[in-house]
């Protein structure tokens, strides 16, 4: 019965990481976003090594430190900075610092492996509502600004015209990044929770055919890789986050493949 419980609490964790993951992935593949992602993703270590000196919450020192990595970065971006250098030397340095700065707080140094790669099998039922309330609000963020982050991303002349503010929609987006990376840090970890962003969304492209099929097949791909990830963890006892990441690239493996073989069929049929 206890170990059904873990198992249950894992997989509802990485079912609402799914939900706000899938649609908020397809805009960062769509905005080709991936560096900044890795960017927000990796200053969540920074923000544990805060969060532990300060004896603060861990998901408000991940969220608060996500949130302004998320925030320099754009400013950045708006002063025509070459944003994939800026990306790389900030998205390094902060994982680099952070790391240096838990070291030098005791009795930590053991639990670094779940805050980098996740610890989805210890999720507690307070953290499990910390989890649901973040998921939900980006879940609801996206789908609240959904038509004008849609048309900003399409073109943000063509935005205005609208009557939206590309601006404000760029600011959503942070937002919803800043939120994601902190209730993903106990699921898949820092290093992998871009993967998660990126992965499902990728695989949900090759077949979707319009932007809401993409982010809703993006939804079950996410969701399907946390629940086989963890059977494979369960059987093979590997890592949970690495092997939910690992069954997201088999689904994009699969997506991609059946997708040229579908084609090839097609075209001898043809």
């Amino acid at each position: 019965m206890i170990l059904d419980d873990f198992i249950l609490r894992a997989a509802l964790a990485g079912v609402m990481v799914a939900l706000a993951a899938g649609p908020l992935g397809c805009f960062v593949v769509w905005r080709r976003m991936a560096y900044f992602g890795d960017a927000t993703a990796h200053a969540a270590i920074l923000g544990v090594a805060l969060a532990l000196a300060f004896s603060v919450s861990i998901f408000l020192g991940t969220l608060i430190t996500a949130l302004g990595m998320a925030v320099v970065v754009s400013a950045l971006a708006g002063r025509g900075w070459a944003m994939d250098t800026t990306l790389g030397v900030l998205a390094h340095s902060a994982l680099a610092l952070g790391l240096v700065a838990v070291s030098f707080l005791p009795g930590v140094r053991a639990d670094l492996t779940a805050y980098l790669f996740g610890d989805i099998l210890t999720v507690g039922w307070p953290e499990l509502l910390v989890i649901g309330a973040g998921s939900a609000l980006v879940l609801g963020l996206m789908l609240w600004r959904w038509r004008p982050l849609l048309a900003a991303t399409i073109s943000e002349d063509l935005a205005q015209a609208a009557g939206f503010k590309p601006a404000r929609e760029r600011l959503v987006l942070v937002l919803a990044l800043a939120l994601t990376v902190a209730v993903a840090l106990k699921v898949v970890g820092a290093l992998l929770i871009a993967a998660m962003l990126l992965i499902p969304a990728a695989a949900a492209r090759v077949y979707a055919r319009s932007p809401e099929a993409m982010a809703v097949l993006a939804v079950g791909l996410a969701a399907a890789a946390v629940l086989a990830g963890l059977a494979l963890s369960m059987q093979l006892d590997t890592p949970a986050g690495p092997s939910i990441v690992t069954a997201a690239a088999a689904f994009f493996a699969g997506s991609v493949g059946g997708a040229g073989l579908w084609r090839l069929v097609r075209g001898r049929a043809g």
